[in-house]
């Protein structure tokens, strides 16, 4: 089965650079896909799905146009449960981290700027943990 890491921030530049960052440490171990918002997201969720491929790790911003991290990672969570759930922003409040911790099994929440050793650790962590690969 084909595997995939799915990434959704409403700014190119952070997505290109997690993209960047997430295909350098995985190769081609996975098929990496790109959202800019939540609504984008969940389609592209839903369409891997359909297609047969698992998405093993989704990491999303918190703050976005329309619907915020935490909301849209309780809704991801809902629909894919198994899915490892990341939070990365510098604009989250306790709230809405709790709110994801609580609500969506937020896995990890990644303060901006990361570190790739940073990102690194916690998406291998996390696929390890969830006994996939």
């Amino acid at each position: 089965m084909k595997k995939a890491i799915v990434c959704v921030d409403d700014e190119n530049i952070i997505l290109d650079s997690l993209g960047e960052q997430i295909e350098n440490m995985f190769g081609n171990e996975f098929i990496y896909e790109y959202a800019e918002n939540a609504e984008d997201g969940m389609d592209l969720l839903e369409e891997l799905t359909e297609e047969g491929i698992k998405v093993m790790v989704i990491v999303s911003d918190w703050l976005m146009p329309g619907k915020k991290g935490d909301e849209f990672l309780i809704e991801v969570h809902k629909k894919f449960p198994s899915i490892i759930k990341v939070m990365l922003t510098g604009q989250a409040d306790n709230k809405a981290i709790e709110n994801a911790k609580q609500n969506a099994e937020l896995y990890a929440y990644i303060s901006k700027p990361w570190t790739q050793e940073q990102l690194e650790k916690i998406i291998r962590k996390g696929i390890s943990e969830n006994n996939e690969i």
